[in-house]
Order: C-alpha cells, then structure tokens, then sequence
C-alpha cells in the first residue's frame, strides 16, 4: 500500500493536478462555504521557507504527513510543501482571519485546488 501511496504521489507531482483532502473543510465535508490557504505563487523561496518554519514550529500545524517518512512528502518542493502546512495551520485555527497570511507568502481561495489544474508555479498538496 505504500508503494502505491508513493507512486501514485508521483504521478500527481508529474503532471501537476493537485489533490487536497475534503477532510480540510472544517465540517469534514467540502461544502460551498469551504476554504483552503495555499501558498502564494509569486512568494520568494526565502520568505515560503521562514513561513513554513514558523507554521510547523508553532504547534498548530500538522506538518508529519510531508516530513521525508511522511505520505505527503511527495511532491518533494517547498510551495507544496509550505502549503499543506498553510491549511493544516489555517484548518486548525477554524480558517480565522489572518490565519492564513504568513507574511503575505499565502492566500485563501474558495476554489477546491483538488478540481483544478495548476501550472507548474504553484504546487499544493493535501492527502487523507
């Protein structure tokens, strides 16, 4: 199962759809009203980094699922990686105002990444 897991991660990474779970809406349901933050794309590599930092070592966020064991590490980038820890923290903080800003590195979207096709500039990823 595992190895599915991997491969099928990799698959996702290659051709760019992104999957983010219906489980981030808070009711555990996507719903019209759901939101996610995400990473924004034109944020600097720099300035994605210290966010991220500071979203996993805050203890809100939930950032095993995409430590190097963990079944969200693939895509291995960091707007992928910086964006599950976004939502994690966002989702957790019940999508609070301000809660997803982060130095204005993220950005809420009303559209469920999981449905869309995104270029290459921006990568997000969420799993169950």
């Amino acid at each position: 199962m595992r190895r599915w897991a991997v491969e099928m991660a990799a698959a996702v990474a290659v051709i760019g759809i992104l999957m983010i779970s219906s489980s981030s809406s808070r009711s555990g349901v996507a719903s019209a009203a759901a939101t996610w933050c995400i990473a924004r794309s034109g944020a600097g590599a720099k300035a994605l980094q210290t966010a991220l930092d500071y979203a996993c070592g805050s203890g809100v966020a939930d950032c095993a699922p995409v430590q190097p064991s963990g079944l969200c590490y693939l895509p291995n980038t960091l707007a992928a990686h910086a964006s599950y820890a976004f939502n994690s923290y966002y989702q957790r903080s019940n999508a609070a105002t301000g809660a997803c800003d982060f130095a204005d590195t993220a950005t809420v979207t009303v559209t469920d990444p999981s449905k869309i096709l995104l270029s290459s500039s921006l990568l997000v990823v969420s799993c169950r």
